[in-house]
């Protein structure tokens, strides 16, 4: 008596399609990546080589080349700035202000915000720039990257 084995069934799985719709999301995801702009004012930042990131979410003031002060993405008049800073700061958890300000502006306008930030009870006053990439001589005549005040 002879038995007819058992007939295996191949099964095929076709990757081909997989593959194409994992091709075309990556090249959705370059594509709509390349398109977003940081949203902001357009300011440009001085340079210092001691630079270093920031990493928590603060409060910050802009000022643009044009001596516009911005609070947060939101413009502002100098005369407001100091209560509006005070309602933020109760609110906020970190009581930094960080100030981002054009390096073509005038310094007394800084000043000013910076002391308005401190008269809001602000604990310190972060003055942010750019990180240098070259070291020379010169740098270490400029200033500081960061200078906080008030601690």
């Amino acid at each position: 008596m002879e038995f007819e084995g058992r007939k295996r069934i191949k099964m095929h799985l076709d990757i081909a399609p997989l593959i194409d719709i994992v091709f075309l999301l990556l090249i959705f995801f370059m594509l709509t990546a390349n398109f977003i702009m940081q949203p902001g004012i357009k300011i440009t930042l001085p340079q210092a080589v001691t630079a270093r990131p920031m990493g928590e979410k603060n409060i910050t003031v802009f000022i643009s080349r044009e001596n516009e002060i911005y609070l947060d993405d939101n413009k502002i008049s100098i005369n407001k700035l100091k209560d509006v800073l005070e309602e933020k700061l109760k609110s906020s958890r970190k009581k930094t202000v960080v100030l981002k300000a054009d390096e073509k502006i005038d310094l007394g306008l800084a000043v000013k915000v910076m002391d308005m930030a401190k008269q809001a009870n602000a604990e310190g006053v972060v003055i942010s720039t750019q990180i240098k990439d070259k070291v020379s001589s010169e740098d270490f005549d400029s200033g500081v990257s960061m200078l906080e005040s008030g601690r």
